[in-house]
């Protein structure tokens, strides 16, 4: 790829639950990096107030950068999707939309950088977009716990996963759009639920490691530093990814960066989260 040319295409997935944290992800990107006007938000969402909708538009005002809505409520192709796929008290299905990204984005992107709402950026965004995916449809960053976590609790809960497998995290990836479209992931969806192991599967990110499995680039762990913690402060990670019971939006508990995540998610917003919460 041509480098510090042309658009960073960035995805977000989200409902309205997140509408803060989703905000905090997009300004971190544009705090740290010089190439603003280039930033191009993708952002997929269930339903959003008016006033929060308000809220996420700021990033254009500040920024210069620009924001496309994609709404899901009343699209038959996610909900005939997420139908028979399992769900969990903590995470909505909305996270699945992530796995039609190559539908909903115009047909002239080539890369997209997916990005979950509990994550902080802090460092360039196109030093990423910019990565060699080796030829594979992803590049992506290993998974601090998985699948070792689940295969020794109950390795049924995994369906045909080996711990000796490397195995990703979804909550960062670097996507080739041209060949996430040539894995034809919802027809892999549409078999998992055949064959009855979707239910027994952690949500999208077992999905696309069954997927992908063999096929996507390890990107350096600091790209998605996961469940950062207060020991971790020293360290400068390029993105932190609070995976876990424990984000930063919250009063208290041992999250790292949490004063730096205070600030650019803004006072003013950090408030008005913590009374919608």
């Amino acid at each position: 790829m041509a480098e510090g040319v042309g658009p960073i295409h960035i995805a977000l997935v989200f409902d309205d639950n997140f509408w803060a944290p989703a905000y905090a992800v997009m300004r971190s990107v544009a705090l740290h990096t010089h190439r603003r006007r280039d930033l191009r938000f993708h952002l997929v969402h269930q339903p959003l107030t008016e006033e929060h909708v308000a809220d996420l538009r700021r990033i254009e005002d500040e920024f210069g950068c620009e924001i496309t809505w994609y709404a899901l409520a009343g699209m038959p192709e996610f909900e005939e999707m997420v139908r028979e796929l399992p769900s969990y008290h903590r995470i909505s299905k909305v996270t699945y939309a992530r796995l039609i990204l190559d539908r909903l984005l115009d047909p002239t992107i080539e890369r997209v950088i997916y990005l979950d709402c509990d994550v902080m950026v802090r460092d360039a965004i196109e030093k990423l977009h910019e990565v060699d995916l080796g030829g594979h449809p992803i590049g992506a960053v290993r998974d601090a716990g998985a699948p070792l976590e689940a295969f020794e609790a109950d390795h049924r809960t995994r369906s045909g996963f080996d711990p000796a497998d490397p195995y990703f995290n979804s909550g960062v990836m670097v996507i080739d759009v041209a060949r996430w479209r040539d894995a034809r992931i919802t027809e892999w969806i549409a078999k998992l639920i055949a064959e009855g192991r979707a239910s027994r599967l952690f949500l999208d990110n077992d999905i696309l490691n069954i997927i992908f499995r063999g096929r996507w680039q390890p990107l350096p762990n600091g790209w998605n530093f996961q469940s950062p913690r207060h020991l971790h402060e020293p360290l400068v990670p390029s993105i932190v990814h609070y995976t876990g019971e424990y984000k930063p939006w919250a009063l208290y508990g041992p999250c790292a960066y949490r004063r730096i995540y205070r600030r650019i998610m803004t006072n003013e917003l950090f408030y008005r989260y913590m009374r919608h919460r």
